[in-house]
């Protein structure tokens, strides 16, 4: 029987991988995306698209209406992926730029799953995939907001996966680390709109971030490509025993082991080298 599953944030790197993959894998795929012109370009390539804007608590309603209309009422799996990240200082961020984040990384998707459960319910099954980060556990300078997006993540997961179990609806979290993506470049157009560089005290990190964020590839050691996040997505789906917690590329792995053994401060240390 085929199987279902509705991808966020599907116009490039995680989620368009996700999607093509698993199309060719004989899912029946819902891929969505915010702007119209990636729907478009979703659906010239051959896929079954939607526009979702993950602010906008009527274009998830409709969206999920129209989907689950498709599908007679059913979804085996939804795959929460679609975010952004919001760089610069604490000090820097204005709070309506903490607010938009929280509203694409955390609340879009809280509204998105709300709606979804009540039909796993009622099908006596389902997975809830969502693609937290190694950022989801670890903090870094200068990434504040989409830090405490993913903390966020983390903690509605772990509390939606023990309040879910009888319910025989698994809750389950990917953490990437570096990945091949458009995130540095979306990330880039954030930092640019929202943060004063040049009259900030933080100016000469800036300009260190600034290179980072604009180089086309990661420059960050053991980066991986979309569909490493994607095999890791597979096993997640189709494994009779799904991890919890699945820790993609290196950095995420031993960052889950440094964080567990070393002081604070010996942590802190490793982490503002990056």
């Amino acid at each position: 029987m085929t199987k279902s599953i509705l991808i966020t944030g599907c116009s490039s790197g995680i989620g368009l991988d996700a999607a093509l993959a698993l199309s060719i894998r004989g899912y029946q795929v819902f891929a969505t995306a915010r702007n119209q012109a990636d729907v478009q370009s979703l659906q010239n390539k051959g896929l079954n698209a939607y526009h979702l804007d993950l602010t906008d608590m009527n274009s998830i309603e409709t969206t999920v209406t129209a989907i689950l209309k498709e599908t007679g009422g059913s979804l085996d799996f939804l795959f929460n992926n679609g975010a952004y990240g919001q760089p610069g200082a604490l000090e820097d961020l204005p709070t309506q730029a903490l607010k938009a984040q929280f509203e694409t990384n955390v609340f879009g998707w809280h509204a998105l799953t709300k709606m979804i459960i009540p039909v796993m319910r009622k099908q006596g099954h389902g997975r809830i995939i969502q693609c937290s980060s190694v950022l989801g556990f670890v903090s870094m300078a200068y990434r504040g907001a989409y830090n405490a997006s993913k903390y966020a993540i983390e903690g509605l997961s772990d509390t939606l996966r023990l309040e879910l179990k009888s319910a025989n609806i698994s809750v389950i979290l990917l953490q990437p680390g570096p990945i091949n993506t458009q995130f540095r470049a979306n990330s880039l157009k954030a930092f640019q709109h929202c943060i004063d560089a040049k009259n900030s005290v933080y100016h000469v990190q800036y300009q260190q971030q600034i290179v980072r964020l604009s180089s086309e590839r990661s420059t960050a050691a053991f980066t991986l490509e979309p569909k490493d996040v994607t095999k890791a997505l597979i096993h997640a789906l189709e494994s009779n025993k799904p991890k919890i917690r699945y820790r993609i590329t290196v950095p995420t792995k031993l960052f889950a082991v440094f964080k567990r053994i070393l002081p604070t401060h010996w942590l802190d240390k490793l982490l503002s080298k990056g």
